[in-house]
């Protein structure tokens, strides 16, 4: 199982930036996840990121919603998450890390859900709804358990917040690239390239970019504004959704798509 350190710096060697894809576990069905999970490291990701399905999912548009409906309609659940990640393994050594929201995380209680995230082979954990200045039970698991901890950055955090998320993120650090709920955008604003900026006076630490990321052109243009990675998810969500009933047409569409924002990153 490969680190983030590890990823990292070999894409910084090669001159690349880091293609982190995204994409609902279930979603649309157990064994169907698990084949794109595995043609997504096929095509090229470097990361891979993979929500949890929950009911109430705020950060996330109606894409993403959409995918959690249809995994929770066929009953994932956390125990079965774990399971997914701890079976994905044995098919791929790249970093794995998890999207969740704090519902999930207290109600299994903080200590068991890192040891089994970790138990399973994840590499880092996001908590959407969870915020810096609340986030230090968590922390202090997360280092206990060496599971990496992923906080957001956005376009109105100010200095001090961007100092304090940064001192606590490891693995590395996601800016989101615009106000409101992640989903497909034709263009990315210019305050997205000025956050990358902003936030690169503050630290060294990997910086990636999501929210919005839906083209090739996207993957680098961030990448070229200083960016370490661009997360990619909605774009990729949404193949699964068009092609709910042609299996391998789904699983060939998100091959070509992943290659090219694959290569994206090395332009």
């Amino acid at each position: 199982m490969k680190s983030y350190n590890e990823v990292f710096r070999n894409l910084k060697n090669r001159k690349e930036g880091a293609l982190v894809a995204f994409t609902v576990i279930g979603d649309p069905d157990y064994k169907t996840s698990l084949e794109v999970a595995k043609k997504i490291a096929d095509a090229g990701a470097d990361i891979l990121e993979l929500g949890i399905p929950f009911s109430d999912p705020i950060a996330d548009g109606k894409t993403i919603q959409g995918a959690d409906v249809r995994s929770l309609s066929n009953r994932m659940n956390t125990d079965k998450a774990f399971e997914f990640v701890e079976e994905l393994r044995k098919f791929i050594s790249i970093p794995i890390g998890l999207l969740t929201y704090y519902n999930l995380v207290y109600q299994r209680g903080i200590q068991k859900f890192y040891q089994d995230a970790r138990k399973a082979g994840v590499n880092s954990i996001l908590i959407a709804d969870l915020s810096i200045e609340e986030a230090e039970p968590v922390i202090s698991v997360s280092k206990k358990e060496k599971v990496d901890t992923v906080f957001m950055i956005s376009q109105l955090s100010d200095d001090n917040r961007i100092k304090k998320i940064a001192e606590n993120s490891s693995g590395f650090i996601y800016l989101v690239s615009r106000l409101g709920i992640t989903g497909l955008r034709n263009e990315l604003q210019d305050s997205t390239l000025f956050l990358i900026k902003k936030v690169r006076k503050f630290t060294d630490k990997t910086l990636c970019v999501g929210f919005g990321i839906s083209t090739p052109p996207h993957v680098k243009k961030v990448i070229s504004a200083g960016a370490d990675g661009a997360i990619v998810g909605s774009a990729i969500v949404n193949l699964i959704e068009k092609n709910l009933e042609n299996k391998e047409e789904m699983l060939s569409e998100i091959a070509d798509f992943v290659k090219r924002l694959k290569q994206a990153t090395k332009e």
